[in-house]
């Protein structure tokens, strides 16, 4: 089974990466700029086209949610249009599309975990353009899994793992927010699952639709925080006081939601696959960043 991720420097892209060589008959290639670009949409076809795939993994986004509400067409352009293109081509290619999108379809305002078929409203550009994306994707290609994931975090790329990391090397103590949930997902999870729904979509099984995949349990960032700095202590890493604060006391351009926790129990049902226990996938990355794995690793 090859399959073709779009975006090379995504943390699911590397994660999928990093995961595919242990995967038995699973090749994993990535593509993106300048052969792919998703605000390009003429490159989209002939690269996916060019990489044979069995399965296309829609893993390319704009992700920056603050400079989203300045450069909407952008944001657009690349998360519903560019989206778009990637599921038609794995559709004129015959094949499966898994398009990865986010918990910011919601605007948090119910006060338990979000399922599939709750009403969407997004609070922001980049919620509106994942969720745009999501309509292009199930509407370009019939045979789709749009897995909604939150909090993603890894030993790749930018996160709030990272982040944590870097500040309490610079400080005694960081506020954070305490009053938005979630569950925190590491991207090396999400590749496990993705290879795994993979697997059984490559063997004709599987349902089309609307998933959400993310970690097992909630937190809120102020309590995901402190047990990544806990973590990081007993392993001799940096380490700072976490001080609760609220939304209101750190503004930002775009509108978070509150509550994003979202239950992963339909995808369970589907492809016989839950996500550890949040905590226990913390604890498997930040060793990793503290280890200097990869090299950039504290730099978020």
């Amino acid at each position: 089974m090859r399959l073709v991720v779009t975006g090379r420097d995504g943390q699911v892209a590397a994660s999928l990466l990093e995961a595919g060589p242990a995967a038995a008959g699973v090749e994993v290639i990535a593509i993106g700029r300048p052969q792919l670009d998703l605000a390009r949409p003429d490159t989209v076809i002939e690269a996916i086209a060019a990489a044979k795939p069995d399965i296309v993994v829609s893993a390319a986004a704009y992700t920056a949610v603050d400079q989203a509400e300045d450069e909407p067409d952008l944001a657009f352009a690349v998360n519903a249009v560019g989206a778009g293109k990637v599921a038609q081509a794995a559709s004129r290619l015959g094949v499966p599309v898994i398009h990865l999108s986010t918990d910011y379809v919601f605007d948090g305002t119910k006060d338990a975990a979000y399922v599939e078929t709750d009403a969407t409203a997004p609070r922001s550009v980049y919620g509106a353009s994942k969720l745009a994306g999501e309509q292009a994707v199930a509407s370009a290609n019939p045979h789709h899994l749009i897995l909604r994931t939150a909090w993603v975090y890894s030993p790749f790329g930018k996160n709030f793992v990272k982040t944590m990391l870097r500040l309490a090397a610079d400080r005694d103590e960081i506020a954070v927010v305490a009053d938005q949930w979630g569950n925190p997902t590491s991207a090396l999870d999400v590749a496990d699952a993705i290879l795994h729904a993979a697997a059984q979509l490559h063997e004709g099984a599987g349902t089309s639709g609307i998933y959400h995949l993310a970690g097992t349990g909630e937190a809120n960032w102020s309590g995901f925080a402190r047990h990544i700095l806990d973590t990081s202590r007993v392993l001799g890493g940096p380490w700072a006081r976490v001080r609760d604060i609220a939304t209101m006391d750190y503004p930002t351009k775009a509108r978070r939601p509150a509550n994003s926790r979202l239950s992963s129990a339909k995808f369970a049902a589907a492809f016989g696959w839950n996500a550890p226990e949040w905590r226990q996938s913390t604890e498997a990355v930040v060793p990793r960043l503290l280890a200097g794995e990869p090299k950039q690793a504290l730099t978020a």
